[in-house]
């Protein structure tokens, strides 16, 4: 699994997937929040599925 994702978006990602993730506990309390761990593990990882069905890559790095 190569990464196909840059620092921008990895950070990028990691703030929505918290934010998102952190309606479960605060704000509106709704379980919508969860969603949030797609963006943040694709983040964490540095893969994201739908970037290489597409052909895409925002890392800077060829591997």
């Amino acid at each position: 699994m190569n990464k196909n994702e840059g620092f921008i978006d990895r950070t990028l990602r990691i703030i929505l997937g918290l934010l998102l993730l952190a309606m479960v506990f605060i704000g509106p309390q709704t379980l919508w929040g969860y969603v949030g761990l797609i963006p943040l593990v694709t983040g964490v990882v540095g893969f994201c599925p739908l970037y290489k069905i597409f052909g895409l890559s925002s890392c800077p790095l060829k591997s």
